[in-house]
């Protein structure tokens, strides 16, 4: 079983401009610096004509965990994640996303999608959580989903506010 995520942001600003800050290295360095939590790393940038790859590591501390995850897995969580952008085709860029728990069955992933729209530009994420234990995998996946969606949205506020400065 997994659970989907889904999730439109809108940026006040063109394809290309977003595009461009997302295939830097200092946009995922200042990202993580303000959105990443505590101990966030950058651990890998790989970049290519107009394409990135990241590998970073996040911890969520266990004081702000679900209490079903706690009962699974007691103690802080390590996430290791990555993301990727391919080049700009016209008003059109893709991604990738992963992310998985150390030490736990719980793995995300999924696609993004750079595009145009009236006012700037959108991405639009979708992917799925998924965790592998009997019985109470759904009731975590849920709850890994909701919080991924919240830290989406962190990281879409600080992306708007990044490329406005």
């Amino acid at each position: 079983m997994s659970r989907r995520i889904e999730h439109s942001s809108s940026y006040a600003f063109p394809v290309a401009q977003v595009h461009a800050g997302l295939i830097t290295e200092q946009y995922w360095r200042d990202r993580l610096n303000k959105v990443g939590g505590p101990g966030a790393t950058l651990d890998q940038v790989t970049t290519g004509p107009g394409t990135i790859s990241v590998a970073m590591s996040q911890s969520i501390p266990a004081e702000h965990l679900p209490s079903i995850v706690s009962k699974v897995r007691p103690g802080d969580l390590v996430i290791k994640r990555t993301e990727t952008w391919g080049t700009l085709d016209g008003d059109h860029a893709e991604g990738t996303f992963t992310a998985e728990v150390v030490g736990a069955p719980a793995t995300i992933s999924g696609t993004q999608t750079l595009t145009a729209d009236n006012s700037g530009s959108n991405v639009q994420v979708e992917g799925k959580a998924e965790v592998r234990i009997p019985l109470i995998g759904g009731k975590i996946e849920n709850a890994i989903a909701d919080e991924v969606l919240r830290l989406i949205t962190k990281e879409q506020e600080f992306t708007e506010q990044w490329l406005g400065s």
